[in-house]
């Protein structure tokens, strides 16, 4: 299948208040590559964490997340570039399922969730979307994003603690970018924060378990947290 090269999208470097660019457009290379850089930053990093607060395999998920994108773009004929990760709205319900069935029971939602969008993605495709934005407006989308955000806060708090001087630089980083710059090196805040970050030495993690929190003189965090690709869900 031959690479199809998106048109550009006026002069490729500026976007007109409520102007889109659509699927099959692009801006200039330079300005694709960033915004692609900065998606494979965030996109990696959730894909990444999803299975790390579920208690699944990190490298599993990354692998299927490659073959669902891949089978996507061979399915759509690459007219719509996009990445397939990890959802943290299956959080909650994961770690949920595993506690009363364990990971038979997570998977087997897992499987029946794909399926059920499948089937939605098809009534969708042969009608329209009208019956979702009926169904879940605005309202009830940004209520779910906010719970999502909510529920996901004590994992920020957390590894914020562990290693503290990295977290603030790369919030403070991301808020200023955001902030002073206004074009596209705005748009690009949380790439910029994070690749900041890399530029400094790793604080030393500290363990908050016990009434006294003590060096462990490593930058590998020891306190209670996220558990590991093969430890138990929270």
């Amino acid at each position: 299948m031959a690479l199809r090269l998106w048109e550009l999208h006026g002069d490729g470097r500026t976007v007109t208040p409520g102007a889109v660019v659509r699927p099959e457009e692009r801006l200039s290379w330079g300005r694709t590559a960033g915004i692609g850089m900065q998606h494979v930053v965030a996109m990696f990093g959730a894909t990444f964490l999803v299975p790390v607060l579920t208690g699944f395999p990190p490298a599993t998920t990354i692998l299927f997340s490659g073959i669902g994108t891949l089978l996507f773009l061979v399915i759509t004929r690459n007219r719509v570039p996009s990445y397939l990760g990890s959802s943290f709205a299956f959080i909650a319900p994961v770690i949920a399922a595993k506690a009363e069935g364990g990971i038979p029971a997570a998977l087997g939602g897992i499987v029946v969730c794909g399926a059920l969008f499948f089937l939605i993605g098809l009534v969708v495709d042969r009608t329209s979307s009208r019956f979702i934005e009926w169904l879940m407006p605005p309202v009830v989308t940004g209520a779910i994003v906010a719970l999502i955000g909510l529920n996901l806060a004590p994992v920020a708090r957390d590894s914020f603690a562990q290693q503290p001087l990295i977290a603030f630089i790369t919030l403070a980083a991301i808020l200023l970018i955001g902030i002073v710059f206004k074009g596209f090196i705005g748009r690009l805040s949380v790439f910029l924060g994070s690749w900041s970050a890399t530029w400094w030495p790793p604080w030393p993690a500290t363990s908050t378990s016990g009434p006294s929190a003590t060096p462990t003189g490593s930058g590998c965090p020891t306190s209670p947290g996220p558990p590991s690709a093969g430890g138990r869900s929270p």
